[in-house]
């Protein structure tokens, strides 16, 4: 059960930390930019149900992709841990790519809820490796099923966290500001990168025991 409760938490803080949605306020609210505030909840329930189903996708399927492919995991673990990295350290500078992708997206037909909002904001590379490394530390679904459950819960937990930021989006962005955003953004950036470094360890750790050591003997 403990390492359920691990999994569990671990999960959460970094997807919620790598979705980052005080990020994303901005954008959603130049994207629904005189939509009413049912506008903003239908959108903001719609992008989180896509992202929700794209990542349930990886947490089921992620394991038999990289068998087809055979990719061993401790290689997802330090690509994993490089991609939140990069994720990490970006977030310590302003980016343009936000402001390229509202620009992209404001009066076109298209399903904004999907693209940019479900992907690539909330369902990213960064959530894609997250997934795959903590699917990876479940080597037995069945035998550890509370696991495989825990990895579910905080998936469908960060999601609900995620929609009550951009339901609430012009609350929040009041109260705040910008300011108060780009401090949380920089804080968020750190810890990002602090877990994709533990990725890559656990991940070079492992492969020197399957490739290094088992070859000795």
């Amino acid at each position: 059960m403990n390492q359920a409760v691990t999994l569990f938490v671990s999960t959460f803080t970094t997807l919620l930390a790598i979705i980052n949605p005080l990020e994303s306020l901005p954008v959603f609210l130049r994207l629904l930019q005189g939509k009413d505030r049912r506008a903003h909840r239908l959108v903001a329930r719609r992008a989180c149900a896509y992202a929700t189903l794209l990542l349930l996708f990886f947490l089921i399927f992620g394991t038999l992709l990289l068998e087809i492919f055979e990719v061993p995991l401790s290689m997802v673990r330090i690509v994993g841990g490089i991609i939140l990295m990069r994720i990490g350290f970006s977030l310590f500078m302003p980016s343009a790519a936000t402001s390229g992708v509202v620009s992209t997206s404001v009066g076109g037909d298209g399903d904004v809820a999907f693209v940019p909002l479900a992907m690539p904001l909330m369902f990213g590379p960064g959530a894609i490796a997250t997934v795959l490394g903590m699917a990876s530390l479940v080597r037995h679904p069945f035998a550890e099923l509370p696991s495989l459950i825990a990895i579910l819960a905080a998936i469908l937990a960060t999601m609900a966290a995620t929609y009550l930021f951009l339901a609430y989006a012009d609350t929040i962005l009041g109260r705040i500001g910008p300011r108060g955003i780009d401090a949380a953004t920089r804080i968020v950036g750190f810890f990002v990168a602090a877990m994709g470094m533990g990725l890559i360890f656990h991940g070079v750790t492992e492969a020197i025991r399957d490739y290094v050591l088992r070859g000795t003997h």
